[in-house]
Formats: C-alpha cells, sequence, structure tokens
C-alpha cells in the first residue's frame, strides 16, 4: 500500500495501537530488566503505532508506586536511558498507539493508570468498542468524569466498578473483567496490571490479536531443547514478532473471549466468555493483508506464506501476460512474488523507496507537491524501458496515489502497466480499531469495477475475491484451530459479526 502522494496526502489504513507486557517469572525482586524488554518489545509493535508510547511497571505490590513514563512519538523517541533506569519493576506492560477516537495529545497516551478501593491499576487497550457512546453515557450518569475522547478510557473507568456478584473475599480482578466482557463483546485487546498479575484478554470475537511468549534464560536461547530451558518471565504482545529482539519464544494465542492471568509462578486461562448467538469468531482479515508484521504468527501461520497465497490466489483469478512483475514496496512483495511463481514471469523491482521521507514531509511549493511519488520513489529505468509491468499492491484505499505512480512508470518508458490488488475493494468503514475512511471516500465507491483501469490510467486493474482471500487464510489452519475460525470481512462487504452503536 503506497502512503505518500503528489498533491494530496494519503495515509491508507491505519492499526490503532500495540499492547505488551512482561512478568518476570521465580523470586522478586528480579534480575530481569523489565523496562528494556517491554521497551524492545514496543519496538517490535511500532509498525502498529507511531503516535505516542507509554510504559508503566511495578514492584508488584498493592502498596507500591507505579513507575510512568509516556510522551508523543516513536518508541525510541519517547525513551532514554535514564527513563528506561528509572521504570525499576518486577513486572510491568506498555502501548504504542494511532489515533482512531480521541485526539492526538498527550492526555491520551497510554496505559492508562487509575486508582480503585483497591489499589492502582494500569491498562492497555487496542481496539474501538462498537458500543463506545452507550457505555460514555452510562459513566457520565454514574457521575463518573472522563479526561480523555478515548474508548479505552472507558475500559478502564469500568474495571474500577465493583462487580454485581460482589466482592465479599477481596478483589475480584475476573468479576469486573467479566463485567467488561459482559457490556461490550468487540473490539479490544487489553492488558491490565494490578499488584503482581497481568491479565490479557480478547474480546469474544477476537478480532484484534493477542498472543503469549516464554521469555528465556540466556542459555536456554541457544538451547533448542524443551526440556532443559529456564524460563525468565512470561510476555504479552499484540504480535509474535516482537518476541526475537528480547530473547522469548512464541507459546500461543490468547484466544477470543479468553482471560489469561500472568504472575510470577507462570500463566492460567481464567475464563472464556461466550459469543452472542454463539456466532462465529471475528479475526480482523486485514492483520493477514496489511497490519500485521509479516514474520508474525496468527492463528499458527505465518503472516508472510498468507501474503505468498493471496498472490497465488490472484494469479489463479486475474492472470496476465506481461515482461516483469513487480510492486510498490514494502507490504506488498511476498504477494507479487508468489504471483510472478504462479505464472513462471521474472519479478523484478521497478522501485527505489526513499525510507527517510516521512509522512509529515513538507513540500514548500506547488512544483514540489506535484512530484510527491518521485521524492519517495525511485524508478529503476532500466527495469522499466520497453516492458510490459505488472504492479501487486495490498490494497487501495482513497486510490490518490495509483495514478501518479501508474505515470511515473509510463514516463519512464513502460509498454504497458496492468495493476493487481492482493484484496478485495475496501468498501465500508471500520467501526473496530482500524481508521478506514468514510464509504464516501473510498474510491471503491465512487468508480465502477470495470472503469478502475481507464481511472487510474493502467491497462487493466484487477482485484482478489473476498472469497480467494478467505480461502488464502483458512488454508494455512490446520486442525483443531478451524473449529474456532472465522474473519471479520466488514470492510469488504458490509456485513458486521455485531450491531453497531454509533
Amino acid at each position: 500500500m503506497v502512503d505518500c502522494v503528489g498533491c494530496q496526502e494519503d495515509v491508507g489504513l491505519r492499526e490503532a495501537c500495540g499492547v505488551f507486557g512482561c512478568v518476570a517469572q521465580g523470586e522478586w525482586p528480579t534480575q530481569l530488566d523489565i523496562a528494556h524488554t517491554i521497551y524492545l518489545g514496543l519496538v517490535g509493535l511500532q509498525h502498529r503505532g507511531q503516535e505516542s508510547a507509554g510504559i508503566v511497571t511495578s514492584m508488584g505490590t498493592n502498596d507500591c508506586r507505579y513507575q510512568v513514563k509516556k510522551g508523543m512519538g516513536l518508541v525510541s523517541n519517547v525513551f532514554s536511558e535514564e527513563d528506561l533506569h528509572k521504570l525499576k519493576g518486577n513486572i510491568g506492560i506498555g502501548h504504542t498507539r494511532y489515533s482512531t477516537q480521541g485526539d492526538s495529545d498527550t492526555i491520551n497516551v497510554q496505559p492508562f493508570v487509575v486508582e480503585t478501593i483497591h489499589g492502582l491499576i494500569a491498562v492497555a487497550h487496542n481496539g474501538e468498542l462498537v458500543n463506545a457512546k452507550k457505555l460514555k453515557q452510562k459513566l457520565l450518569k454514574h457521575g463518573v468524569g472522563l479526561s480523555t475522547g478515548t474508548d479505552s478510557e472507558l475500559i478502564t473507568q469500568l474495571l474500577t466498578h465493583t462487580p454485581e456478584c460482589g466482592e465479599p473475599h477481596g478483589a475480584n480482578w475476573i468479576g469486573r473483567i467479566k463485567r467488561i466482557m459482559n457490556e461490550t463483546v468487540i473490539s479490544y485487546s487489553l492488558v491490565i496490571m494490578h499488584d503482581d498479575k497481568i491479565y490479557a484478554l480478547r474480546d469474544p470475537f477476537g478480532n484484534r490479536p493477542l498472543c503469549l511468549g516464554k521469555l528465556l534464560s540466556v542459555g536456554s536461547i541457544k538451547d533448542n531443547s524443551v526440556k532443559d530451558q529456564v524460563v525468565d518471565g512470561w510476555v504479552v504482545s499484540s504480535e509474535s514478532c516482537s518476541f526475537n529482539s528480547i530473547g522469548a519464544k512464541y507459546y500461543r494465542e490468547v484466544l477470543p473471549g479468553e482471560v489469561v492471568e500472568l504472575s510470577k509462578t507462570g500463566i492460567k486461562s481464567v475464563y472464556i466468555a461466550p459469543r452472542p448467538n454463539n456466532k462465529p469468531p471475528a479475526t480482523c482479515i486485514f492483520e493477514y493483508v496489511y497490519f500485521a508484521r509479516p514474520d508474525s504468527i496468527m492463528e499458527g501461520q505465518m503472516v508472510y506464506s498468507v501474503r505468498q497465497r493471496c498472490g497465488r490466489q490472484l494469479a489463479k483469478e486475474a492472470p496476465v501476460d506481461v515482461d516483469l512483475v513487480s510492486t510498490v514496496p514494502d507490504s506488498a512483495t511476498p504477494a507479487a512474488l508468489a504471483y510472478a511463481a504462479q505464472l513462471g514471469i521474472p519479478y523484478g523491482e521497478v522501485f527505489c523507496k526513499n525510507r527517510y521521507v516521512g509522512r509529515t514531509f513538507i513540500q514548500p511549493n506547488m512544483r514540489l507537491r506535484k512530484m510527491g511519488v518521485t521524492k519517495k520513489f525511485g524508478p529503476l529505468s532500466e527495469n522499466i524501458r520497453g516492458r510490459r509491468i505488472v504492479l501487486v499492491d495490498d490494497s487501495i484505499v482513497r486510490g490518490v496515489t495509483m495514478t501518479p505512480i501508474v505515470n511515473l512508470l509510463r514516463a519512464e518508458g513502460a509498454k504497458e502497466v496492468h495493476i493487481r490488488i492482493a484484496s478485495p475493494p475496501i468498501k465500508y468503514p471500520c467501526y473496530m480499531g482500524i481508521n478506514i475512511p468514510t464509504r464516501k471516500e473510498l474510491v471503491a465507491n465512487n468508480i465502477q469495477q470495470d472503469k478502475f483501469a481507464e481511472y487510474f490510467g493502467a491497462d487493466s486493474l484487477h482485484y482478489l475475491t473476498v472469497e480467494g482471500l478467505q480461502q488464502a487464510v483458512v488454508e494455512g489452519i490446520k486442525g483443531d484451530g478451524l473449529e474456532n475460525t472465522g474473519h471479520c470481512v466488514a470492510c469488504l462487504t458490509g456485513n458486521y459479526p455485531t450491531d453497531l452503536d454509533w
């Protein structure tokens, strides 16, 4: 997906957030550097949110203070070595954010920390509540003041309420979490820290990803034998791609509706919430298409492999006779490689990406604004001139960048330019944590499908079908995993997994 444009900016699709948590196993105080572990985990999740970041740590006792550091910007810019040194603790959680609800402001930076009758809690949230308006009104009527514009704060405040079953034997956090899961069924992956425990949970539909990892000792990282592995701690993350850099091994996913407790004694599943009317899960299918990092594992399969299958399926559905298969760097590269292999056509690069031009690049005058695409992508002229090229991309959102790219290829001497998209047309907004524009802004709703090629100036343009995308995803899910599998395709079909309350 291209996120740079000539005269206007197409930010494309944006994931909402990434969450991370870490608990040291064994005796406390621990020798494990919790703050640096969380920091590196958030760096691994940076693609999920580049607006702000925060870390909260604790020694893990009810009477201890929380150490908090939050700020605007990339993870590496928010935290200094001095900051990390001050974030002492045996347990902690972190968050990196894009805003879907709430302004881009420091007051909205997570994790949120509030005081309850049982002491402090810290909460980090990925997702967006479909009934946020109703929950907000309920809290306000109960006299709860809200200081941010985020639905993540709604979850945090709901956690402070005593559950209906009461708490005759002290804090009942599972009861409080159950209450939230009954009141709002989608969309959230949460990490909640209180005392010496972290609770990791996904909404009953499993819309946003969440997985667990074992933090191994230095000696065990080099030893592949399971028998002799020494576990230093446990981590929970939006994606498994964050595990390698901290010496953690992927353990398993948090199941849809599951609540997992992480503590110094290990992990255990403490509750699984049912789905309304026994509906199937609704994992966001665009995690596979675009959001998740290619080396992440979801539903027992690597995201990279799913993108390859999308490319192969696209080649079966929409082959074309060309000299070269290529892509706009980088997210569609696995699909483009597989498309080329399926058709037996050479793959080659036609663009060199300038990775140091951001979305907020200053364009001081009209001449430079009109050079929008060329400032980010340098054409590899010798690979383009005189050739028939098919360009594979992962998706088209507003459609403002494809025409300049096609024009650039033609200006460099391409004989033909064909477009293939490794996902179906995006026609509907997402209300569950992805910043998809309104229906009016989505190009698929403004142009007839048989007119797409003409609109973008290409010789042909075809999308992967919804059925083809679903097949590519499900094909790699093995055994018992298929029984608890389902994917949200609402942005493609308009069929949302639950009623919307907006």
